[in-house]
């Protein structure tokens, strides 16, 4: 399994002849690798419905005849768009042929935002993905503060390699995400959803120091990791 960042809080799996988009904002990211006229997709995991996550995902889908998981009342809205989508609610698991997929809880909003009207409408709950494949195991926190059942997604989940936001403000910042990591207990982690705007700025290497020796990875977008069985 290969697993490669592409800034903010896009990550790519690539498992079982499949190609996984987690959070594909891709175009009004500066920090991105990807293009979103050309990337490449078989599944796309949504983690909630903010702009910043949903991101490409209608173009990308229909260009690909892609796959969404997202959250129910998210799915309901992007097959409205004419996305081809699956819909899970937190605590649920589905087994697909290329990897189970569990959502969790996270606490921060979902919503997405009409600016012509000025409307908001509602997304359904935020969600954390746990995402399961070849004996490995992946955690993406989505967007969340700290909340002390990542205690239990760590006893319950030998989770190989973590995906945690760093960026503070609308997230952890760098010592909760700290604490997150220990109670995860995940081998690896990778700190996302930071530098993107003014107002997240932070050091990931100031991220990493607070874990323990070669726990923290630091990746540039279009960086990965190989998950070995």
């Amino acid at each position: 399994m290969k697993v490669t960042y592409h800034g903010h809080s896009v990550v790519k799996i690539e498992t079982l002849g499949k190609i996984i988009l987690i959070d594909p904002f891709i175009t009004g990211n500066a920090n991105t690798d990807l293009d979103a006229s050309t990337v490449k997709t078989d599944v796309i995991l949504l983690t909630h419905g903010h702009g910043d996550h949903v991101g490409d995902t209608v173009e990308i889908a229909k260009r690909n005849n892609a796959l969404v998981i997202a959250s129910a009342e998210l799915a309901d809205l992007l097959g409205w768009e004419g996305v081809r989508t699956h819909a899970m609610s937190i605590g649920g698991a589905y087994t697909f042929d290329f990897g189970k997929v569990k959502l969790t809880q996270a606490f921060h909003s979902s919503s997405h935002v009409y600016k012509e009207t000025k409307t908001i409408i509602y997304t359904g709950m935020p969600t954390g993905i746990l995402f399961s494949a070849e004996g490995k195991t992946l955690f993406h926190a989505g967007d969340t503060g700290l909340f002390y059942d990542m205690k239990v997604i760590g006893e319950r989940n030998a989770i190989d390699l973590a995906f945690l936001p760093i960026g503070d403000n609308h997230t952890m910042g760098p010592e909760d995400a700290a604490v997150a990591t220990e109670w995860l207990q995940a081998k690896q982690v990778v700190p996302i959803h930071f530098d993107t705007f003014p107002f997240i700025k932070q050091d990931p290497h100031f991220f990493v120091s607070l874990l323990p020796t070669g726990v923290g990875v630091v990746l540039e977008a279009g960086e990965g990791i190989e998950l070995q069985r």
